[in-house]
């Protein structure tokens, strides 16, 4: 059965996987991304319907989801993918409320306001298919730990997750609400290899996850009729560090 997937954050990374994955299944993936990477084109010949939109600006948001909304008269998921991630150094451009208002725009007003308008549509899907339709809050591993260095993010972070309690009472049966939090999945281009040892060294299973790891988790999610309101840690054990 083809389903509407939005996801957002789709210009890399997990984002761009995730947008080719569902593709390559004969779904119809509605992505949004900030910034044009030629990704960007590639999911567009592919036949993703692409809006470009500024998370951190309700009314851009509220732009895209008009336009969604006069499209799709059902959605069958949601995947907040999109991020941003900012150390705690303020300088006499950024101050630290400015930090804190980025990261809470973009990891929980962005997702409330779009979780709110676009229920109804996932709430429609529900009702013509068997099993409910899904919301996946990707958070982060820090969300539970929190950060010396990232303290705006962690806590926006922990801001998304607490979303994901509030919907999944809230939309079921009809909606299934769940979060993902990883760690270390992909290395960034230029990452060297001091670096690289370090990072791996933080977990018990010291290797790269890859786009796969979260790929498999959330095809499990989106298939599962009996998961909600839980957080599933990606994150190599970590906590047992």
């Amino acid at each position: 059965m083809k389903h509407t997937i939005l996801i957002t954050g789709v210009g890399k990374r997990i984002g761009y996987a995730l947008a080719k994955h569902f593709i390559a299944q004969g779904h119809q993936v509605i992505g949004t991304f900030r910034t044009h990477y030629p990704s960007i084109d590639e999911l567009a010949e592919l036949g993703a319907d692409l809006y470009q939109c500024d998370l951190t600006l309700p009314e851009e948001i509220n732009d895209m989801l008009q336009r969604i909304v006069a499209q799709y008269s059902e959605l069958n998921c949601i995947i907040h993918n999109a991020s941003d991630w900012h150390n705690d150094k303020t300088s006499n451009e950024v101050s630290s409320a400015d930090i804190m208002t980025r990261m809470m725009n973009i990891h929980v007003s962005a997702p409330y306001q779009i979780n709110l308008a676009l229920a109804p549509l996932l709430t429609a899907s529900a009702k013509q298919q068997v099993g409910a339709s899904n919301i996946i809050h990707i958070t982060d591993y820090v969300a539970e730990k929190g950060s010396k260095k990232h303290i705006a993010y962690a806590a926006s972070k922990a801001g998304l997750h607490n979303l994901t309690l509030s919907f999944a009472a809230k939309l079921a049966p009809e909606v299934k609400v769940n979060s993902i939090a990883p760690a270390m999945i992909l290395f960034n281009e230029g990452d060297d290899n001091d670096y690289k040892v370090k990072a791996l060294a933080k977990a018990i299973l010291p290797v790269e996850a890859g786009n796969n790891e979260m790929i498999s988790l959330v095809d499990y999610l989106t298939s599962s009729h009996y998961v909600t309101g839980r957080s599933y840690a990606v994150d190599g054990g970590r906590q047992l560090k």
